[in-house]
């Protein structure tokens, strides 16, 4: 039986804090192009966990060959 963790790894922790931190920031203060990096970064950092998540999955199905 495969036991299937639904735990968010720290690097789409931190992608949803910087983006969550960039949200505020563009609508309460003035929002310089230093801002909208925490956009870029935290999008990229959401999408490369859930890649690291989907091939982590992919290849905890194999069996190792013996």
């Amino acid at each position: 039986m495969r036991v299937v963790s639904h735990t968010m790894d720290l690097l789409s922790l931190v992608g949803v804090v910087m983006l969550v931190f960039w949200a505020i920031a563009t609508f309460l203060l003035d929002a310089p192009g230093v801002i909208h990096a925490f956009l870029t970064l935290g999008t990229f950092l959401v999408v490369f966990g859930a890649v690291k998540r989907a091939e982590r999955a992919r290849t905890a199905d194999r069996a190792p060959k013996r």
